[in-house]
């Protein structure tokens, strides 16, 4: 009987064992390629992360974006991809439809006011070195030879269009109405003209081409240096509050991450710094406090 079962019962336990080690195997070779493909999960996650899509309208932003902010980012390991818009509103929708990292070309007013407008959740980074709005003319030199009739071209976005008057009033060409704040003006804000100017709203971008069309025009730095007009040719400059400053901008829920941190290092380098203070082309711009301290 002994040896009945022993015929018997052979057989059975090495099927187990057998079933054992191929289940073992299995599930071995499942954790393998299960952790290779979670490896290449985090790999590929980390190597979306090296990089950095930046927008920003054509002229100085792009142009310190190229000298500076990139090779540092380069050398940190990203790969940064710059994308020029010609206009002040395709950046914003850009960057709220993840199509683009960060931005560059607005101050924090028009910023909060586009956010606002048009229910997008955006946050202001860091300012930069930025250029004065100016007044500028292919026919006069001076503001002597503003008179009745004088034609000034203005932006008809509400944020600038503010700016652009307060900047009148600031040279004594017009008077705004007391209880307007003037990061809120606008034509109907106007109490009265100490001259008979007349203003001429039109698209930011197109202003610079006016010029040939009106006596003076008031003119976006980024705009005006884009189409080849130098600050030193400006008939005035503007006294550029801190609201008006340049900002980088993201979307709040990357704020924290590692990109970010590298973003702002790389404006607050000193590669940066040495392209601001000592290239010809950046002198008049307007710093913010903090790059004062560089």
């Amino acid at each position: 009987m002994a040896a009945f079962f022993c015929g018997i019962d052979q057989p059975f336990y090495e099927e187990e064992s057998f079933m054992k080690r191929f289940s073992f195997l299995f599930a071995l070779i499942v954790l393998i390629f299960g952790a290779t493909g979670c490896s290449s999960s985090s790999s590929s996650a980390q190597e979306e992360k090296k990089t950095i899509t930046i927008g920003a309208t054509a002229g100085p932003y792009s142009d310190q974006i190229r000298e500076a902010i990139q090779p540092y980012l380069e050398k940190k390991g990203y790969k940064v991809k710059l994308i020029e818009f010609n206009d002040y509103v395709q950046p914003n929708i850009a960057l709220d439809q993840k199509e683009i990292d960060a931005n560059v070309f607005q101050n924090q007013m028009y910023l909060e006011n586009f956010a606002k407008t048009h229910q997008m959740k955006l946050q202001p980074l860091i300012s930069i070195p930025t250029v004065p709005i100016g007044l500028y003319s292919k026919k006069h030199t001076s503001l002597d030879d503003i008179r009745d009739g004088t034609t000034i071209a203005l932006p008809n976005e509400p944020v600038n269009q503010a700016r652009a008057l307060t900047m009148l009033q600031q040279l004594g060409l017009l008077e705004l109405k007391k209880d307007v704040e003037p990061t809120k003006a606008s034509e109907k804000d106007i109490a009265k003209f100490h001259k008979n100017i007349i203003l001429k709203p039109l698209d930011p971008a197109q202003l610079p081409r006016a010029l040939g069309d009106v006596d003076y025009a008031l003119i976006n730095g980024n705009f005006a240096l884009s189409s080849g007009l130098k600050l030193t040719e400006a008939v005035a400059l503007e006294k550029t509050p801190d609201y008006y400053l340049i900002v980088v901008t993201i979307r709040p829920e990357d704020k924290d991450k590692p990109f970010v941190k590298d973003l702002i290092a790389a404006y607050k380098s000193k590669e940066f710094a040495k392209l601001i203070k000592e290239d010809p082309k950046y002198k008049g711009y307007v710093w913010p406090d903090w790059f004062q301290k560089q």
